[in-house]
C-alpha cells in the first residue's frame, strides 16, 4: 500500500510540476514569437528589370511586402517612407539574414518595368533589398492582391487608386508572420522593425533542444507586441 501511495504522489508531483512550468512560461514568456498566421501566397511577377519573380524566388528570405503606384501622389499614403526607414533600419535587425521588400505595383498597365526603375532610382531603392513588381494581367494582380494579401484597391476613372496601406511579412519558409495596416502606439515602420529582430531570434536560435522552446511559444501563444 505504502508503494502504491508514492507512486501515485509521484504521478501527482509529476503533473504538478509541469503545469506550473506550462503557467510559470505562459506568464512569463521567456521566449517571444510572431504569429504563424497562414501561407504566403503563389505569384508570378514581373519586376523592374522586366525579369520573372515568383515567391519561389524568395524562398529562405525575409520578405516585407507592400502595395502601390507610381503615380501615386507624395509620399504614397506614408508607404515610401515606411520602406525606406525600414531598408535602414534592417541590417542592424537581421544582421546576415537575407531580406528583400518587395514593392506591388496595383497600375500594371501604366507602370511598365521602365517606370518602375525609374522609380526605384528615385526613391531611393537599395537594388540588393528591394523590388519593385507588378502582375501584368490586371485580373490576376486583383487576385493576388485580394486572396493572397488581403488588400483590396479602388482603381478611380481619373488614374488615383483609393486603398489603405498595408504591409505583409513573410519568412523564409513562405508564412506569413506579420500584417500591419492600423496605426498603434507604436509606428508602423517601428513596429515592423521591432518584429524583424523577433523573427531574427526565432531563426538563428530554434534549433536543436532550444527549438521546443519556439515551438512552446507558438503553442501558448508568446506572441511580441
Amino acid at each position: 500500500m505504502n508503494a502504491y501511495r508514492w507512486v501515485v504522489r509521484g504521478v501527482y508531483g509529476f503533473f504538478g510540476v509541469l503545469i506550473l512550468a506550462v503557467v510559470a512560461f505562459k506568464v512569463f514568456q521567456p521566449v517571444q514569437v510572431l504569429p504563424r498566421v497562414r501561407l504566403g501566397p503563389g505569384f508570378i511577377l514581373v519586376d523592374q528589370n522586366g525579369a520573372p519573380l515568383t515567391n519561389e524566388d524568395l524562398r529562405g528570405k525575409v520578405v516585407l511586402y507592400s502595395f502601390f503606384y507610381t503615380r501615386c501622389p507624395g509620399d504614397c499614403y506614408g508607404v515610401i517612407p515606411t520602406l525606406q526607414y525600414v531598408q535602414a533600419q534592417a541590417p542592424a535587425a537581421l544582421g546576415d539574414i537575407p531580406f528583400r521588400i518587395v514593392l506591388i505595383s496595383l497600375d500594371p498597365e501604366h507602370d511598365t518595368p521602365e517606370r518602375l526603375r525609374a522609380y526605384a532610382e528615385r526613391v531611393g531603392a537599395q537594388p540588393d533589398r528591394w523590388v519593385l513588381a507588378t502582375q501584368p494581367d490586371p485580373q490576376r494582380l486583383r487576385m493576388l492582391i485580394g486572396s493572397g494579401f488581403n488588400m483590396y484597391y479602388d482603381p478611380q476613372p481619373d488614374g488615383s487608386i483609393r486603398f489603405a496601406p498595408r504591409y505583409v511579412l513573410v519568412d523564409g519558409w513562405g508564412i506569413v508572420r506579420g500584417e500591419y495596416k492600423y496605426e498603434t502606439l507604436t509606428s508602423t515602420e517601428e513596429r515592423i522593425v521591432r518584429h524583424l529582430g523577433v523573427l531574427a531570434e526565432e531563426i538563428r536560435n530554434s534549433q536543436g533542444s532550444a527549438k521546443l522552446a519556439y515551438e512552446a511559444a507558438h503553442f501558448f501563444l508568446c506572441y511580441a507586441p
